[in-house]
Order: C-alpha cells, then structure tokens, then sequence
C-alpha cells in the first residue's frame, strides 16, 4: 500500500513578527509544517513582486499557505502565482474594502510615509501607527514575537499594506477571524470562520482551538 504524503503547511507571520508566534501550534503527521519568515525587500518593491520572491521558498507542490495579519495579505498574493492546495488568513482581511475607516484613509492621504523610523525600537508607536491604538494592548506579550525591525522592512512594509489594492476577494481563500478584534473589526468582514473570544493576536492565545479545528479546516471538513 503506497504511503501517503502528508500534507506541507506554510505558515507566515505578520508584519514585524518572526516565526515564534506559531510556536504553540500543533499538527499532526498528516501534515508537514514548514515555517517562513520575511525576507529583506528590495527598494520600492511591489508586493506583488516580493511574494514571488517569497514563492522561491516553497519547496512542495501544491501547498497550503497560512498567514497572519499582513502575512495573510502576502500568502494571497503569493497564491496568484504557485498553485496551492488552500490559502489561510488569520485576523487578516480578504480585500482592501475590509479595512476599518481610519485605515481607509490612512491610505488615501498616504500618511503612512511620515511615520519615522527612528521610533522603531518603540514598538508600541509602530504598531499603534500601523494598525491603530486598539493593537498596543498585548504589546507586552506581543514584544518578544515582533522582532523584525530593520528600518528599510518597516517602511516596505507600511507602504505595501497600505498599497494593497485587492478590490474582490480570492475564492481559494478561508479566512478565520476573532470576534473580539479591534485591529481588524468583524464589522467591515463578510464570510469568515469566527473564533470565539478572539483577538489579534489569537494565534498565540487561542492555540488550542486552531489546535482542534486547524486540520478539519486543511482538509475542508466542517467544524
């Protein structure tokens, strides 16, 4: 009986995060659990172009891409380009209509280029500029995960979120949200999988439930 290979799961942090925030996720052998982490990016580089950079790291066919926040905005970008078996966001959104107001405008005036990138070493200022004041509240479990602070990713960083110009969601993509986000309201969102008593940052204090649900969710079994 031929064995069956298990399953490669990619999973991508957020913006400014490293690959320790998936540190309490669990799968089984059914999957093969393979982490990326962000790479430097050119100047003025198109996401677009950096998630084919970014594609140059997964090494199976046909994968399933899991990404957190910003890391959600990349994997469907990077999904336009390789042919994958499913794509994952977490507390992301799915087009650029699903951002809050402050965002929206945020974007429009283009303010996000005046942040200065001397305050980097002040995380709670980055990430209160970015995503809003509602995100400094876990800073203190949040500081030792957000570690990626060169100054010349931030400012990519900043401008290709808020570039971001999905107008329609992609169909391949399940996103999963926590009810109780405020960086990202359920309020702007249609057709997620809610997660109870989540928050931003319920990758890491909700382990337990993507313990359960995350494989049923791979394989497109209902919860």
């Amino acid at each position: 009986m031929e064995k069956t290979l298990p399953i490669p799961v990619y999973l991508m942090p957020g913006l400014a995060a490293n690959s320790d925030i998936f540190n309490l996720i669990r799968l089984d052998a059914r999957f093969e659990v393979c982490r990326l982490s962000w790479i430097p990016p050119r100047e003025e580089e198109p996401l677009a172009t950096y998630a084919k950079r970014m594609c140059e790291k997964i090494k199976h066919q046909n994968p399933v891409l899991l990404g957190v926040s910003f890391g959600g905005i990349l994997v469907q970008e990077m999904s336009k380009i390789i042919p994958c078996r499913r794509v994952i966001i977490v507390s992301s959104v799915r087009t650029r209509k699903e951002l809050p107001i402050h965002m929206r405008i945020t974007r429009k005036t283009k303010a996000y280029r005046f942040f200065p990138m001397h305050w980097v070493n002040n995380l709670e200022d980055f990430v209160s500029f970015a995503f809003g004041p509602a995100a400094r509240k876990r800073m203190d479990l949040n500081k030792k995960y957000l570690s990626v602070r060169d100054p010349a990713y931030l400012t990519w960083s900043l401008a290709a979120f808020f570039q971001w110009g999905q107008k329609e969601p992609l169909p391949n993509v399940t996103h999963i949200h926590g009810i109780y986000d405020l960086v990202f309201p359920i309020l702007y969102l249609k057709d997620y999988i809610p997660v109870p008593k989540g928050t931003h940052v319920m990758i890491l204090l909700r382990a337990t439930w993507f313990n359960e649900n995350l494989p049923k969710i791979i394989l497109g079994d209902k919860l």
